[in-house]
């Protein structure tokens, strides 16, 4: 059998690849188009959203919440230290918040609330989640704020970030978090660029994190819907990789043309969809048109992955949101929410990608002979020796052959919703072949996988 790139047992205990000091940093691979742990094994992003972590979750709740997150195969975590619901002025579990005021009663972020007095602080708890996320395996994806902070638009606000203070708070946090292996910096928050204060912002919080951090965590930016972080600040020196936020506004919404059309761009940076439809989202926000269910949420991950993203993150309406009090727009308790049925299957494509060579993987549409309109779009990529694609609803698959090595294909059907193989045959590596899936219906999708029958791949 080939040598895997990495062997990842899918829904256990966290992610196992660790140096003899704990979790590896991260890097960008020397393609450009992936990220790597630094000793070169790949590193595939299955993130979950957690933006309310820090501030809703007393002790106990967050151990539990990421040792689910774990269990499930997630490694990253994307969560706000100045968080979106009120997270200046309502405090945490411990009724700390995050910054004191200055003479002028308002919320300085020059001012951290450092607990002095020696009581556990909001910044103590943000430590203690670092600590145990790091203990099983799991990254921080961290915004320093959410961007309500600079740029209101909508939201609660307060504005509080200015030219005068950004590059100040970037300094503090990153010195703060500066030696930990298992942050990943995430800027902007959910917030479009349109004015010139807030590009100013951004870059001098992104320019006071870089120069304590060096090239020792990587940085990101979060873009609001629809909006992809390369639309502003894909050139700068400090954006290590694109994250794009498809976002919560309609069903089947073409995430994969946002990844092609960054996978295009030059200079080459990976990319990832950030923010896709979150499992038991009202849809465009609104309770009466429905809700994102879990095929919803596993069509926007194939779609991204397979167009050429590194990696993917999940989201749930009310576990981003850490609900305690539901209604009928968040109408799960958070404790419920993270056993909803996506969030158990997104593991299955992280163990899909990783059970082949992973930087050989590149979009290739070129395999297809023929492809549908919408929903039932289909979504394709390869390797050296092996082919994935995607039908979204079970219908069959026109594929050209004779696009990987070898003579002959061994080809199996994937099952996104369980995470099983189903082995179809062997067939000679070349000219066209149709193959049907199993079913067909709205929540049958299924992945077909071709690979060099001389290589002795398992079935994934």
């Amino acid at each position: 059998m080939k040598t895997k790139d990495i062997i990842t047992t899918c829904c256990m205990e966290g992610d196992e690849q660790m140096d003899s000091n704990g979790i590896q940093r991260l890097k960008v691979s020397d393609n450009q188009r992936f990220l790597a742990r630094m000793d070169g094994t790949p590193f595939f992003w299955l993130g979950d959203t957690a933006w309310e972590l820090f501030h809703k979750l007393n002790k106990e709740e967050a151990v539990l919440y990421l040792q689910n997150r774990a269990e499930r195969g997630f490694n990253v975590i994307q969560a706000v230290a100045l968080a979106e619901l009120d997270g200046l002025t309502v405090g945490n579990a411990y009724g700390r918040t995050p910054l004191l005021m200055n003479d002028r009663g308002e919320y300085d972020p020059t001012l951290p609330d450092l607990s002095t007095d020696g009581s556990y602080g909001y910044w103590d708890h943000v430590d203690f989640i670092i600590d145990k996320a790091e203990e099983l395996g799991l990254y921080i994806g961290m915004l320093p704020t959410w961007g309500d902070k600079f740029n209101l638009g909508w939201g609660r606000g307060p504005v509080i970030f200015n030219e005068s203070n950004a590059s100040q708070y970037g300094t503090w946090i990153a010195e703060r978090f500066k030696n930990r292996n298992n942050i990943v910096w995430i800027l902007g928050g959910d917030r479009i660029l349109t004015e010139r204060i807030h590009f100013a912002i951004v870059h001098l919080m992104a320019e006071g994190i870089r120069e304590v951090v060096g090239e020792r965590q990587l940085m990101t930016f979060h873009p609001n819907g629809l909006k992809s972080s390369s639309l502003h600040v894909h050139e700068e020196d400090w954006l290590d990789f694109n994250m794009i936020q498809s976002s919560h506004h309609a069903l089947n919404h073409p995430n994969y043309d946002m990844v092609t059309k960054d996978y295009e761009l030059k200079p080459i940076k990976p990319t990832l969809d950030g923010e896709p439809c979150y499992e038991e989202n009202p849809i465009n926000f609104k309770a009466a048109n429905g809700y994102f269910d879990s095929k919803d949420v596993r069509q926007a991950a194939y779609w991204a992955v397979f167009a050429g993203a590194f990696g993917h993150t999940y989201g749930h309406h009310c576990v981003w949101s850490m609900i305690k009090e539901t209604d009928d727009y968040f109408h799960l308790h958070w404790e419920e929410a993270i056993t909803r049925p996506a969030s158990g299957q997104m593991c299955y494509i992280r163990k899909l990608i990783e059970s082949r060579p992973f930087f050989e993987r590149v979009p290739d549409p070129g395999l297809l002979v023929a492809n549908y309109e919408g929903v039932n779009h289909i979504e394709a990529c390869r390797g050296e020796d092996y082919v994935f694609a995607y039908s979204s609803n079970g219908l069959p698959l026109r594929m050209r052959l004779g696009m990987i090595s070898g003579s002959h294909t061994t080809a199996h059907w994937y099952d996104p919703r369980t995470g099983k193989s189903h082995y179809i045959g062997e067939f000679p590596n070349d000219g066209e072949r149709s193959f049907s899936p199993p079913s067909r219906g709205r929540n049958d999708d299924w992945v077909l996988v071709l690979d060099d029958a001389s290589k002795g791949y398992a079935a994934p």
